[in-house]
């Protein structure tokens, strides 16, 4: 924090926080910016600034979607579609701590190592099966693609399962989900960044229940670059751009 306005309470100039402010107005690539206290939250001490960078909107939208949307339970089979992006890193990490039983994470083949790693209890290749054609059937799948049909997704489906979706390939996909999915299958609302949420996010942090996961970081002068990157559709977890040399944990 470089300065603080007088009615500030929670926070002090030389404290390092994180936040999300782009769900909230329109954002950009910049070294300053004012934000309100209520949506910012002391970094967890043990991540560095870009750790705690890649949290925000990644992880509210996986919590939210998981949480509010796909109504998660304890002791319950979850399915992560996308599980090696930046979403889908957090959904499933997110998806263990809040008590699933069992989560399955679909991804390409390169990254079902790294899906592992961050404790999906199984792994699917895309490139060789089709989760939705294998007769397992989940309680939730979180798809963070949004690639497959309505009918997919409740093939794959208990009879009481929820299928929340975060992404979507197509308007025409997105239309489909809104006009045919029902109250089982739907498009979950658009994360809401709040501190109560971030808080969450930070108690899990400090807790080692989740660990951001950084593909490449980029300097603030190569912001372009990076974008093309994200574009390609195989950056792993995060792409991170820096404003300055972070020697700060």
């Amino acid at each position: 924090m470089e300065a603080v306005g007088s009615n500030v309470t929670q926070l002090q100039v030389g404290d390092l926080v994180f936040g999300e402010l782009s769900l909230n107005a329109l954002g950009c690539f910049a070294e300053y910016v004012c934000a309100p206290e209520t949506l910012v939250a002391v970094k967890p001490a043990q991540l560095t600034c870009a750790q705690a960078a890649a949290v925000p909107l990644a992880a509210f939208t996986a919590l939210q979607g998981l949480r509010d949307k796909g109504q998660l339970r304890p002791g319950q089979k979850v399915l992560i579609n996308g599980a090696s992006g930046g979403v889908g890193t957090f959904a499933v990490q997110i998806a263990k701590a809040l008590g699933a039983a069992e989560v399955t994470g679909v991804c390409s083949t390169r990254n079902l190592d790294l899906v592992r790693s961050i404790g999906a209890d199984q792994v699917i290749d895309y490139t060789q099966t089709d989760f939705t054609s294998t007769g397992q059937r989940y309680d939730l799948i979180f798809d963070a693609v949004g690639n497959r049909t309505v009918a997919d997704l409740k093939r794959a489906l208990t009879p009481t399962g929820i299928g929340s979706v975060a992404g979507f390939t197509s308007l025409t996909r997105l239309f489909q989900h809104m006009l045919l999915g029902g109250k089982k299958i739907g498009m979950m609302a658009t994360a809401t960044a709040n501190q109560k949420d971030l808080l969450v996010l930070k108690e899990l942090l400090e807790a080692g229940k989740i660990v951001p996961v950084i593909d490449r970081t980029y300097p603030l002068a190569q912001t372009a670059e990076a974008i093309r990157y994200l574009e390609t559709g195989r950056a792993r977890g995060k792409v991170i751009i820096t404003v300055a040399e972070d020697n700060q944990t």
